[in-house]
């Protein structure tokens, strides 16, 4: 009994070690199975693109709706938001061109203009957008802002004098006032009263629609950036060095506030209750309805960014300029960033 013990135990010991012995064999021939027979497929990790980065500039903002917002500008950065800026998408730009301002009528029509006096519009929300002809110069051709009307109709203005109309939603534009060396940086319209402001403290208005402009005097002789009326005669336009004109006759003659800031103040709105006006390194100016009483600070002492529009959208205010921002009960979030 013993002898047969030992003779199990030796085939047992047998069988493991040649049990053993096959499975590097067996782990060599898996791996050679793999590299001659098993295609392998490299896996890359994508990094998606966030809408809106760090190094975006956004120089024009809309907001035909309460839950739509569109964001345009440098190098035909087009951006829209659904949901009041809670999430942003990426739209299609057949252009590189620096965008200046955007207009929409609503939710899907919309115009933007641009460097090299660049001009697309969109029907469809902003899926696609197409160029559209304006006129031009030869001398330069930038254009600074677009405003939307009800009825199809638009206005542009930029450098060399350009002021253009469309009256089709965009589609064909043509120039109203003869070409000059000088550019207009604003226009304002409630009904067939317009304005217009730009540089040397220029400045024109028109109460037919459009169809003839007369010159405004203006107290200054510096660049007028941005012009807005609360009713027909209650307007304010802002400019460089901090310089804020008040009207209370329609801009047939214009008072000058006294300085709040020597930065430069590129856009100015009324929000329904106050005049508010920014512009460089984090600038506001607040004024009361009648422009007579004004104060001035920062948006926020954590945010020195340069501004070039305001918009109010219920009760917070985008902001468009070195980022894209929105003012909430005092609190600034900036897209891409916070």
């Amino acid at each position: 009994m013993a002898s047969a013990s030992i003779s199990i135990n030796r085939i047992a010991r047998s069988f493991a070690s040649a049990v053993l012995s096959a499975v590097p064999l067996a782990i060599i021939g898996s791996l050679l199975y793999a590299a001659f027979f098993i295609k392998w497929e490299p896996q890359i990790a994508v990094l998606k693109t966030p809408p809106i980065e760090r190094r975006d500039l956004f120089y024009g903002v809309v907001s035909p709706s309460a839950s739509v917002v569109w964001a345009v500008g440098s190098y035909g950065k087009i951006v829209r938001s659904d949901d009041g800026g809670a999430s942003w998408a990426v739209q299609s730009d057949p252009l590189t061109a620096h965008l200046q301002s955007i207009a929409a009528w609503d939710a899907q029509r919309a115009v933007a203009v641009g460097n090299g006096g660049v001009v697309i519009v969109t029907g469809d929300g902003g899926k696609t957008w197409t160029p559209v002809k304006a006129p031009r110069s030869e001398v330069a051709n930038k254009l600074m802002r677009v405003r939307a009307y009800p009825g199809g109709f638009a206005w542009a203005v930029g450098e060399y004098g350009a002021v253009l109309r469309s009256t089709d939603f965009g589609a064909t534009w043509t120039r109203v006032i003869p070409a000059k060396d000088q550019a207009w940086n604003d226009i304002f319209f409630l009904g067939q009263d317009g304005w217009l402001v730009g540089e040397f403290g220029q400045m024109l208005r028109t109460g037919d629609g459009g169809a003839t402009w007369t010159e405004m005097p203006s107290p200054v002789d510096s660049s007028l950036m941005s012009v807005a009326f609360r009713d027909p005669l209650d307007g304010v336009a802002v400019g460089l060095s901090g310089v804020v004109l008040v009207t209370a006759d329609g801009g047939a003659s214009w008072t000058q506030a006294p300085p709040m800031t020597r930065e430069h103040l590129n856009s100015v709105i009324w929000d329904g209750a106050h005049w508010i006006a920014v512009g460089d390194k984090g600038m506001r100016v607040v004024g009361d309805a009648d422009g007579a009483h004004w104060t001035g600070g920062r948006i926020s002492e954590q945010d020195l960014a340069w501004r070039t529009q305001i918009l109010k959208v219920g009760k917070r205010y985008f902001l468009a300029g070195a980022n894209l921002s929105v003012l909430d009960g005092g609190r600034l979030l900036t897209f891409g960033r916070d």
